[in-house]
This record gives structure tokens, sequence and C-alpha cells, in this order.
């Protein structure tokens, strides 16, 4: 009983600790009063403030086109990349396999310096192009460990039987694999587009002057002074990402299973 009790309570700390100050924040962007030890009543002045400010809704452009872009475009190169790993000697596949992890394991602020340094190097002018590269980059690994587990569940004699049946092999391809690793490709998607939107190391530095996305913006505005509008897109960006992450984490196979 008293085990059991200590274990909830660890628990409940562990998300107080976490969730306390995301809490605080979302009840603070609907605060009328400016300051925040004073609560002046419910309002969504901050919001329509926000939305009426054009440097935030540019910000909020960018994030959203350079995000749609680099998720779409990774998820095509890393399922690519999946067939590819696939038809390699299971040696070389280990290798290969290691390599694609070492982004993700990577420091962030690592990942943003190297390729920093490569585009200073290559004679890259830093902007879009730069953050939408960089974004790319490290999107691809995280499509790959969606989509190779699905290919690896693949019986790999039904598209020969395809095959030996006369289909070719883009049509074979279309109507056996692809409807068969389809919910990885999706996760990849929205776990490449999650991680775009909710970038801001890497984009720090990469981006050029001039340029900006939402997280870049708020840290520009927070050393000029926090201002409550900040608190209306910082709450809006959390629900945003949590909403994803939930869709990425709801499994295709549970909608099917659901239905049946």
């Amino acid at each position: 009983m008293i085990k059991s009790t200590i274990k909830r309570l660890y628990v409940a700390l562990i998300f107080i600790f976490l969730y306390a100050p995301i809490a605080t924040l979302i009840v603070l962007s609907f605060n009328k009063s400016k300051t925040r030890a004073k609560w002046g009543g419910f309002t969504l002045t901050w919001y329509q403030s926000l939305f009426l400010n054009e440097e935030i809704m540019q910000a909020l452009f960018n994030t959203l086109l350079i995000a749609l872009i680099a998720s779409v475009t990774a998820t095509l190169i890393g399922t690519i990349a999946c067939i590819s790993i696939m038809n390699l000697k299971k040696h070389t596949r280990t290798i290969i396999i290691g390599i694609t992890n070492i982004p993700m394991l990577n420091a962030d602020i690592v990942t943003g310096i190297s390729l920093m340094l490569l585009f200073i190097s290559a004679g890259f002018r830093f902007g879009m192009g730069t953050i939408l590269l960089s974004h790319i980059t490290f999107c691809i690994p995280y499509v790959i460990l969606n989509v190779l587990p699905k290919m690896r569940q693949l019986n790999p004699y039904t598209y020969e039987a395809a095959l030996d049946l006369g289909a070719g092999p883009v049509y074979g391809f279309m109507k056996v694999v692809f409807p068969e690793i389809l919910p990885g490709i999706l996760s990849g998607f929205l776990m490449a587009f999650t991680m775009s939107l909710d970038d801001f190391i890497i984009t720090h530095f990469t981006k050029g002057a001039g340029v900006d996305t939402l997280s870049t913006k708020i840290y520009t505005e927070v050393k000029k002074g926090i201002k409550p509008e900040m608190y209306a897109l910082s709450t809006i960006i959390f629900f945003t990402v949590l909403l994803l992450l939930l869709l990425v984490n709801k499994s295709p196979d549970d909608n099917k299973n659901a239905t049946h």
C-alpha cells in the first residue's frame, strides 16, 4: 500500500515538474493583465493581437512552408532509402542503419554548427534554402525509423509473385508493397513535420538575416522582453505539436481493429 502510494506520488511529481510551467503559460495567455503577478480576468486580446502582427504571421507562414516541404521531401527520400536498405546484404544493411541513426542521437547544437560550417564552406547564401536543406537532412532519419519496420514485416515472395503474374515493377510496388508500408510512411511524414515545426537550434544556426520561423521569432521577441502575445503564440505551438504527436502515436492498426 505504502509502496504503491510512493509510486503514484513520484509519477505525480514528475508530471507537475513537466507540465506546471506549460499550464502557467496557457493560463497567462488568457490573462487580461500584462503583469504575471495579477489575474485581470479572462481575455482573448493577446490572441487577436498575435494574428494582427505581420512579422509573426510571416514567421508562421515560413514555419509551415518549411515544415511541409521538408517533411514531404524527407518522406520521399526516406522511403526510397528504406527500399534500397532492404535490398542490401545483412552486414552492409546493419552499418547503413547505424549511420542513419547517428543524426537522431547527435546533439542538435552539433548538427546545427556542422551544417552551418558546411554551408559556409560550400559558399551557400543563408536564408530559406539553407533552413530547408537542414530540415530535410535531420528529418530523413525519422522517416526511415518509421518506414523500415514496415518494410521488414513484408513478405518478399508476395512482390515476386506479382511480378511472375505479369505485373510491372512499378505496378507491383504500388499494388503490393505500398499499401503495406503506407502506415509507416504516414507516421514518418507526421513525425518529420512535427520535428521541423518544433525545431529551434538547427534553424538558429542555418537561417539568414531577415528570415524567421516561429521558434526563432519567439527567441528574438523574448530577448526584448516577455510580451503577453508570446504566451499566446507558445500556447498555440504547444497544442499544435501535441496534436501532431497524438496523430503520430495513433496506430493505423488500431483503427483497423476497431472497424472489425
